[in-house]
């Protein structure tokens, strides 16, 4: 089936998707951050681009939008071109576990949010997230990692 609208509107219209700095990453970073969480944003280098990376808690996070990632409660395939939507996103959610799978076998954390968790209950992701983070950091100190904190002691 052919596109309803001409290759230059095409264009367009997909030029103002972002694939990074949405408004919902933004202000999730932001959280992150003030709850005193330093990270590197969309790093090159790392395998899957992660949105966010903490290195020092060897973890990684990905927003995944619900169309881009075949969210099952959101995702909408375009009724037009829809063979290439499906595989398009099937082969997102294949990609989402090649990565998945990389990480954990090297030893990191995988965090995946949902773009419509971030969206519907920020306060909640947010701090499901920051406790984790801060198990990880109270881990991190009892194994007898130094940080910052307790390297002036």
């Amino acid at each position: 089936m052919t596109d309803t609208v001409s290759k230059k509107k095409r264009s367009e219209i997909m030029s103002k998707i972002k694939s990074k700095d949405s408004k919902i990453e933004v202000e999730f970073r932001k959280a992150i951050w003030k709850a005193g969480f330093r990270y590197r944003k969309n790093p090159k280098g790392y395998f899957g681009k992660p949105d966010l990376v903490l290195k020092k808690y060897k973890t990684v996070i990905f927003i995944d939008s619900c169309f881009w990632h075949g969210c099952k409660k959101h995702c909408r395939v375009p009724s037009t071109n829809k063979k290439y939507w499906i595989n398009k996103i099937e082969r997102n959610n294949e990609r989402d576990k090649e990565v998945n799978k990389y990480y954990k076998k090297s030893g990191w954390k995988i965090i995946r949010v949902w773009e419509h968790e971030v969206v519907k209950n920020f306060d909640k992701t947010i701090n499901k997230i920051i406790a984790f983070l801060k198990s990880l950091k109270t881990a991190r100190r009892r194994s007898g990692k130094r940080t910052a904190n307790n390297q002036r002691k």
